[in-house]
């Protein structure tokens, strides 16, 4: 029950379970609502941006609760290892469990026959940004991993590396209006307004979207937490996996509807990317900034946020599962076998936690197995190409 001590400056409606019966048709109520706007404002601005948008607004929740125990681990520093332990489970879980349940969706709900092939989800050209913009703030947390540490300095590079990737994402055109067909009736409405009505209305469903994720999310996780405390859930496992699951339920309700449309499932995937390019920069540079304000306010000191040997084994389990998945879609495909590797893996840590040093190996085995596929052309390396293509482009 400790856990929901550190959890209870989220909200003051308690930690009762019976607040899931409004908080719950709420959330599913707002991921419909801005994944609509997510829609329409893609005819106006790039893909790529509008899903960036609707990356922040869904992953809010986690940042919230990110916040709040790096805030007291800053007064508690025995409490760090949960900063980290919430931070790769997040990342993990979307990775892990998000990108493959797209992946059977999508090939699930678009088969005609119990014996048609699996297919594969094509992306598109544009999302080559999303594919490579993993690289730099994944390159530069080899840095971190080498410290065991990171202070105020590594977090303005890792915003710094955050707002390179929306400035590539500036230079992507919006999608061609004869595409509004195969939107939601919501997000064809929407974009048909008038005038300075079109961007109002757009922007009104992002708005009430957010607020309506904003209101009912810390309750909903709060009576969602309780829950699962009761259950006698471990401290650990409520911070890095039951806490990440629950502050990203939005994503995964959105994402989901759009994989059951196939000509939506590429931005379905795209927008768990997005997500993880969010936390591998932004969300991360949070830990120390409050970290350190917190230890500040606490102590008069500024310092920096250190992790051991296991916390810093989980950012390594969690570096070669992202190095992977990205390297994945460097063929800008991503198919059964891709899914059900990624699925397997994170089957194989979550259920057996002392695997994780195995789970570690086996992943940097694929990753020299690609690598080599791509080195004697037996993959197409077709995402740098692109990246580049969308870099000379005026």
């Amino acid at each position: 029950m400790r856990l929901l001590k550190v959890l209870a400056p989220l909200s003051q409606a308690g930690g009762s379970a019976l607040s899931a019966l409004w908080t719950f048709p709420g959330m599913l109520l707002s991921a419909f609502l801005v994944a609509w706007g997510a829609e329409a404002a893609q005819f106006l601005i790039s893909q790529g941006l509008a899903l960036a948008l609707l990356a922040w607004l869904q992953t809010s929740p986690e940042f919230a609760v990110e916040a709040v125990i790096a805030w007291e681990a800053g007064k508690d520093p025995a409490r760090a290892h949960l900063a980290i332990a919430n931070l790769t489970g997040a990342i993990r879980l979307l990775l892990g469990l998000g990108w493959p349940l797209i992946y059977f969706v999508f090939a699930f709900s678009g088969r005609k026959d119990a014996t048609q092939r699996l297919p594969s989800i094509t992306l598109e050209r544009q999302h080559a940004i999303e594919i490579i913009g993993l690289i730099p703030p994944l390159l530069y947390f080899l840095v971190i991993i080498a410290k065991q540490a990171f202070g105020w300095i590594d977090a303005v590079v890792l915003i710094a590396l955050y707002a390179g990737y929306l400035a590539v994402l500036l230079r992507t055109p919006p999608h061609a209006a004869e595409a509004l067909e195969d939107a939601p009736a919501v997000s064809r409405w929407a974009y048909r307004q008038r005038g300075w009505r079109r961007p109002l209305v757009i922007g009104g469903l992002f708005a009430v979207g957010g607020g309506l994720l904003y209101a009912t999310a810390h309750p909903f996780l709060e009576s969602m937490l309780a829950v699962a405390g009761l259950l006698g859930f471990s401290q650990f496992f409520l911070v890095q996996w039951v806490a990440p699951f629950l502050s990203e339920f939005p994503e995964f309700v959105s994402t989901v509807s759009w994989a059951r449309r196939v000509t939506r499932a590429p931005m379905a995937l795209m927008n768990l990317v997005s997500s993880n390019i969010n936390q591998w920069t932004v969300l991360a540079a949070m830990i120390p900034l409050v970290y350190g304000y917190s230890h500040w306010r606490a102590t008069g000191m500024w310092v920096d946020f250190r992790f051991d040997g296991p916390q810093r084994l989980e950012l390594e389990l969690t570096l070669l599962q992202t190095v992977l998945g990205m390297l994945l879609l460097f063929s800008m495909e991503f198919g059964w076998l891709d899914a059900t590797i990624l699925l397997v893996l994170w089957l194989a840590q979550f259920l057996v936690p002392h695997w994780r040093e195995e789970v570690a190996v086996a992943y940097g085995i694929w990753i020299v197995v690609l690598v080599i596929g791509f080195a004697v052309g037996g993959k197409r390396l077709l995402a740098p190409r692109y990246f580049l293509e969308t870099l000379r482009r005026r």
